[in-house]
């Protein structure tokens, strides 16, 4: 009788808050379609990395091979590379480009003039804004081998760099103009977090004689943490989810060696030449499944050593 009860008063419970929320569920229903049909409902397509894909018969009609695919991927001479390549890329771009967000935010959170504020945080944040086309092109204008950069060498006696031909050059043009687009722009959350900060705490600081460096470390950094550890969870989880339309710009026929990445292989794999769907599907599976593993192990770790975690 108690567990009856108990089960017509939630039940009330909810039909009371569907009807005081409605305004707001009635929008979040679009967002929910959109991740249903986008997200979940395509996740059926992972059925053809354990086939032999052919499009005439479709999912339901082409032979199951099991794990074939994948163990072909290791078996393949270009395994190592692709995973040495993606993960370096990755984890440098991840080592240089974290913190350096975190930075810009503090530095502009000390500004007091907010005209000043203002225009530092344009010039940081207008590089997010341009296209990945555009942003190569201005590599080679800048790093080509008639570019500025080359002009200046030649100027100062120097040769030239072949900047685009040479492997070695390739992480270093990759990973720099990544972080030059997207710093700015990733320091927004941080200054959002730095805006909730009570400003009696740097007034009280002041009184008892802290510099503007202890100020940041012991009011602005702990104010920050718990955002900052949710998205290292985030980054951490996606380490290896690195885009093939930048590298596929940035390649060149001589810089392979350190330019050919999981996703460049997989476009070229499922959507170039002889394409093989099943075989580039298993490729992709396997990269997403390295970055879950990575998110519960970040997300694991974050709740162990702090209070601040995903799940």
């Amino acid at each position: 009788m108690t567990e009856t009860l108990k089960n017509k008063k939630t039940k009330s419970y909810t039909q009371y808050g569907v009807k005081r929320n409605w305004q707001l569920l009635a929008m979040l229903s679009g967002a929910i379609v959109f991740t249903a049909v986008f997200a979940y409902i395509p996740m059926y397509g992972v059925l053809i990395a354990f086939q032999e894909y052919n499009p005439a018969l479709g999912i339901g009609g082409s032979p199951y091979i099991g794990l074939d695919n994948f163990t072909r991927f290791f078996e393949s001479y270009q395994f190592s590379n692709l995973m040495i390549n993606t993960f370096l890329v990755s984890f440098l771009g991840f080592i240089i480009g974290f913190p350096l967000p975190i930075i810009i935010a503090l530095l502009l959170n000390t500004l007091r003039s907010t005209r000043m504020k203002g225009i530092f945080q344009t010039i940081f944040n207008a590089p997010h804004f341009i296209s990945v086309v555009v942003l190569v092109g201005m590599l080679f204008l800048f790093f080509g081998e008639y570019g500025l950069i080359n002009s200046l060498i030649l100027q100062f006696g120097g040769e030239r760099i072949s900047f685009f031909l040479e492997s070695d050059w390739f992480r270093p043009l990759f990973i720099g103009s990544g972080n030059w687009q997207e710093t700015g722009w990733s320091s927004i959350i941080y200054l959002a977090a730095l805006a909730g900060v009570d400003p009696q705490l740097h007034e009280a600081a002041k009184i008892d004689g802290a510099s503007r460096f202890k100020r940041i470390l012991h009011i602005d950094f702990p104010a920050i943490f718990p955002t900052i550890s949710i998205i290292l969870i985030l980054s951490v989880g996606s380490l290896l989810s690195v885009g093939y339309e930048k590298v596929l710009l940035m390649q060149t026929g001589t810089n392979l060696s350190t330019s050919e990445i999981i996703s460049t292989y997989v476009y070229k794999i499922g959507l170039t030449g002889f394409t093989e769907p099943g075989y580039a599907a298993a490729i992709g599976l396997f990269n997403s499944l390295i970055n879950v593993v990575l998110l519960i192990i970040a997300n694991y770790s974050a709740k162990k050593f702090s209070e601040n975690s995903l799940w």
